[in-house]
């Protein structure tokens, strides 16, 4: 019997590790890489993010009549399937206007589409650096930022785009 008694010392230990670790609070574990999503998945998971826009503090720039006409140029070709054709026409509203969030933001999503996660990644970045800090756009550029983490494996890294994307969101003003 003494045996038995000993072998289980090990497993006694470790449940007894657990119980006190699981009493400290919970513990958030990143989610897993999740190589088999698409990124029109990916996609979906940054618009999901960026949450409702009239809830909150948006911030909206006036725009330039051509970049508008480039964006929306961008909007018919990704309703068409065109990526390519999505991302030439951002590319040459970025011309045009190469500090504007929004557009950064709209191409680096081409990128996450065209799965150049990289290039997600650095446009997102970028987006991030030159535009508000706060709102869905902000959102976007985090649940990009995480998406193109995820895709290349970087779980720990995404983790970290995650607690961002926490810091987006600021009440709007209550009006009554």
């Amino acid at each position: 019997m003494k045996p038995l008694i000993r072998s289980c010392a090990p497993l006694a230990a470790l449940c007894l590790l657990v119980s006190l670790l699981s009493a400290c609070g919970p513990v958030v574990v990143p989610p897993p890489p999740a190589p088999g999503i698409s990124p029109q998945q990916r996609l979906a998971a940054v618009h999901a993010a960026a949450g409702a826009e009239d809830t909150e503090l948006n911030v909206q720039p006036l725009r330039d009549p051509q970049v508008e006409d480039l964006r929306e140029q961008a909007a018919r070709a990704l309703a068409g399937g065109d990526a390519e054709a999505a991302g030439e026409a951002l590319n040459q509203a970025l011309l045009v206007v190469p500090d504007d969030p929004a557009v950064l933001q709209e191409r680096a999503e081409v990128a996450l589409l065209q799965a150049q996660y990289e290039r997600a990644e650095t446009l997102a970045r970028r987006a991030y650096d030159v535009g508000s800090k706060v709102g869905p756009l902000c959102r976007r550029h985090w649940a990009t930022i995480e998406q193109s983490r995820l895709a290349r494996d970087q779980a720990e890294n995404a983790a970290s785009a995650q607690a961002q994307l926490r810091t987006c969101t600021v009440p709007g003003v209550t009006r009554y």
